[in-house]
């Protein structure tokens, strides 16, 4: 069977489900490592912040050398290390000397196949032929909402039926996908957005002030996003006592159900919605969403602030990148590399504030916690100090998206599509 573009779309799905299982799958296990391998908050909180900074790190290589080396190469080699960090997830912390260590080393290999997904996924689809580009790339980027969700569903099914104390075979089932996705990826019909010398030079990229501002509403939508996703499980266990199995669902689950029905909204709905619009009004509802999970004295009102959190931060990501490509349509590779590591950046930031906070706060009594939240143990006042200021990326990003609202968007230049 001829493989045609849409094949192609089906990899790309894939990918950013394999993207969700890398992210997503180690914070369900939070719990597990602190009381297995005595692991503390922070501790846990430079594991989501090492997985995101090399993530960094590979945007940054990524847009000098991805136009060179080619796209297939490296999403191909993209989920070869997604396979060979989730084996090593199940595998390194029973098998080195220090636990932490071979988590650290899983999530560093990981973070090298995520965070080149990251960067390939989104042009290689935005380089097809057709139109509506934003539906098409909010529909895209559902399917890591999607993949969030039955990580958090398989997971749960898995430690009910199997037990948490195997935790470390579930990371080798989640291996199989990205495992078949290099295959599928290897044959896949490819475009790229420009070639090399038609696409605008970085330099040129940074010298525009549009652009710097793109980068921080990349870094605002993936802290707003992240800084609840990545605690969220922790935070309905600890903060909220409830059951694991329940915080998942709750929690997490809630989260990326709501995202995804975002997301795939907007993809079949989005050609007559302002997207600038939009963004500003999911920008509100986030500050309210986080102040509804940290401020109510309501443990279900609280998990509803989760869930409300994920259908706001929904376009955020997949809706900097379109206005991006749209302000910016000759950008090229290495813009989408640059505003993956901006995204990065922001999905660093958000967790290990959320974290230093938290075990800030949770490590001393402190009047301001108490005053805000009443007689609470010293761990659910610090999850919740540290979400509470989690509130200022929703606010920067409404600030951001009113300026960009004041600004022209340029005439489209002649953008060719070359076959790879």
């Amino acid at each position: 069977m001829k493989l045609q573009y849409k094949h192609t779309v089906y990899a790309s799905y894939l990918g950013y489900i394999t993207q969700a299982i890398v992210n997503n799958l180690p914070p369900l296990l939070f719990i597990t490592f602190q009381k297995t391998m005595g692991i503390s908050l922070s501790e846990l909180g430079f594991l989501v912040s090492l997985n995101f900074g090399v993530q960094m790190l590979v945007d940054l290589i990524s847009a000098k050398f991805v136009d060179r080396i080619g796209y297939r190469v490296c999403i191909v080699a993209a989920h070869i290390c997604s396979t060979v960090g989730l084996v090593g997830l199940g595998l390194f912390p029973k098998f080195l000397p220090s636990p932490y260590l071979g988590l650290m080393i899983a999530v560093v290999i990981n973070a090298i196949g995520g965070g080149l997904i990251e960067v390939l996924v989104s042009p290689i689809v935005q380089a097809l032929p057709g139109d509506e580009k934003a539906s098409a790339m909010s529909m895209l980027h559902s399917f890591y909402c999607w993949g969030h969700v039955t990580v958090v569903l398989l997971s749960t099914l898995y430690f009910v039926t199997i037990g948490l104390s195997r935790w470390y075979y579930l990371p080798l089932i989640w291996a199989v996908l990205p495992f078949f996705n290099t295959f599928f990826y290897a044959k896949v019909p490819l475009l790229t957005l420009t070639e090399e010398h038609s696409a605008m030079p970085l330099r040129k990229l940074f010298s525009m002030k549009i652009f710097w501002l793109f980068l921080i509403l990349m870094i605002c939508s993936a802290a707003s996003e992240q800084a609840m996703a990545q605690w969220a499980s922790l935070f309905a266990e600890s903060g909220l006592n409830v059951s694991k199995t329940m915080g998942d669902l709750l929690g997490p689950c809630a989260f990326a159900v709501c995202m995804g029905l975002s997301r795939t909204f907007y993809g079949k709905k989005g050609s007559g919605i302002d997207l600038k619009k939009f963004i500003l009004a999911s920008s509100i509802l986030c500050m309210i969403s986080y102040l509804l999970a940290t401020l109510s004295p309501v443990p279900l009102l609280s998990l509803a602030g989760c869930a409300l959190c994920g259908l706001s931060v929904g376009i955020m990501w997949p809706g900097s990148f379109s206005l991006a490509a749209e302000y910016c349509p000759a950008g090229g590779t290495g813009m989408f590399a640059l505003l993956a590591l901006a995204g990065d950046i922001g999905c660093s930031l958000g967790p290990g504030m959320v974290g230093v906070i938290s075990n800030s706060v949770a490590s001393r009594d402190g009047s301001l916690p108490n005053l805000l939240f009443g007689n609470l143990t010293s761990t659910e006042a610090g999850l919740k100090t540290g979400l509470l200021c989690a509130t200022l990326f929703p606010v920067l990003m409404f600030f951001a998206v009113s300026v960009l609202s004041r600004l022209r968007r340029p005439p489209d230049p002649d953008i060719r599509h070359h076959r790879s």
